[in-house]
């Protein structure tokens, strides 16, 4: 399985990307903007994308919008990361059309499962 990171924090985005590969066995592509997400996304057709929420330039929210308005890129499964934990916010994403999302921070060790519970379910 391949999946696609976009994240603006360059360790967050290494942390996670080597938690991927080491317990999940995946392939994983890496993109520090909604921008470069974008283009990765159509280029490189993940199975999934793990998209902060929290960015400069393009939020992950924005970023999601378009994903989703592309026909290149709507049919592969958003995963939202984000810190943002409050129960308005909470709501605002569960309205959203995203496979899961996942709260930061999270535990290295079983993000992989999370990945793969939200994939089936979603």
């Amino acid at each position: 399985m391949r999946i696609l990171i976009i994240d603006d924090e360059d360790d967050i985005r290494e942390a996670t990307q080597i938690c991927l590969e080491v317990t999940g066995d995946w392939e994983v592509l890496t993109a520090s903007s909604g921008r470069e997400g974008l283009a990765k996304a159509a280029a490189e057709q993940p199975d999934a994308i793990l998209l902060d929420v929290m960015m400069p330039d393009m939020d992950g929210l924005a970023t999601l919008e378009k994903l989703q308005a592309s026909p290149a890129t709507n049919g592969i499964p958003v995963i939202l990361l984000t810190a943002k934990a409050q129960p308005a916010e909470q709501r605002r994403f569960s309205q959203l059309d995203v496979a899961a999302v996942i709260l930061k921070p999270y535990d290295p060790f079983t993000l992989s499962d999370q990945v793969i519970d939200a994939l089936k379910t979603g």
